[in-house]
């Protein structure tokens, strides 16, 4: 168990001559969505004499640490008082080691709270998450449970010394840019929880495959005609050109291969139909090992 309170901490740094300044600072930080899932099922989860919870936050660096990529993140057990704040290391230590063997590559890029503003005692906290990330920065995640204007906010931050001594209270927390990142396949799990927003149940009911590809269709039939009305618009006078859009639509026909209508509509056949051919197998393998439990189940 770690114990921190601000007066015992910066006096035993200056009689050691430790300092927590990094030596390189990010610049920018991406964040996939799973992490803002994990902080808030944290504060949930959280005890009720619990106000906030923080936690350590994994991720990966580029090779000059300016650009970091949030991809995961773990609890860890806090106590707060008026006077001083503990933190469950061994824990905090005993997780990353667990973690480390799923995820190699990811290492600790900094720590997450939650709260619609900074503890007092986040410059101590930011310390030691400096030291645990050295040579590099911590990056401080801070999730807004408060609901401030109706919104769940996040902020990225990071600590910056300030003063002449060495003291890890003399801390000042900068604004870090930040962008929302997620794999393709994580897009229709974003997409499911959105839909779930507007319906009045507050859940979404997942579409087959089938609908699935309808929706694509369909989405990709709107943008075509979008583009289409826009060149049209173009030519006519109507519409302002502008050199970007342009180089963009020429850079995607160039990439577009030159088929005509009806190979591509046998192709399209033939893939629809591999498509048919899986979801077929998968629901008959699903069958048979619904069939198998419950013969086994009778036996």
């Amino acid at each position: 168990m770690l114990n921190l309170n601000l007066p015992t901490l910066a006096s035993s740094i200056v009689k050691s001559g430790a300092t927590t300044m990094a030596t390189t600072t990010a610049q920018q930080c991406y964040v996939h969505p799973v992490v803002l899932f994990s902080v808030l099922d944290h504060y949930l989860r959280r005890n009720d004499n619990q106000e906030r919870v923080i936690g350590t936050l994994l991720g990966v660096r580029s090779d000059d640490g300016r650009v970091i990529e949030i991809r995961s993140c773990f609890a860890v057990p806090h106590f707060e008082t008026e006077d001083q704040v503990e933190v469950d290391m061994e824990h905090h230590r005993s997780m990353f080691a667990l973690h480390k063997r799923a995820s190699a590559r990811e290492q600790i890029v900094g720590w997450y709270a939650t709260g619609s503003k900074l503890s007092k005692y986040a410059a101590l906290i930011q310390d030691f998450y400096s030291r645990e990330a050295a040579p590099f920065s911590a990056v401080h995640l801070v999730m807004d449970t408060d609901l401030t204007d109706g919104q769940l906010s996040i902020k990225c931050l990071q600590g910056s010394p300030i003063g002449a001594g060495a003291h890890p209270e003399n801390c000042m927390f900068l604004p870090l840019p930040y962008e929302l990142q997620y794999p393709d396949a994580e897009l229709s799990a974003l997409q499911a929880a959105a839909d779930s927003k507007e319906s009045g149940e507050g859940y979404a009911v997942l579409i087959s495959d089938m609908e699935q590809l309808e929706r694509s269709i369909e989405e990709l039939k709107a943008m075509l005609e979008r583009v289409t009305a826009y060149v049209q618009g173009v030519c006519k006078g109507s519409e302002k050109p502008n050199n970007v859009i342009g180089k963009y639509l020429m850079d995607m026909l160039a990439v577009v291969p030159k088929i005509d209508s009806k190979q591509f509509s046998t192709l399209f056949q033939t893939h629809l139909q591999d498509i048919l051919m899986v979801a077929y197998l998968t629901n008959l393998t699903r069958a048979q090992l619904n069939i198998a439990d419950q013969l086994q189940r009778i036996v």
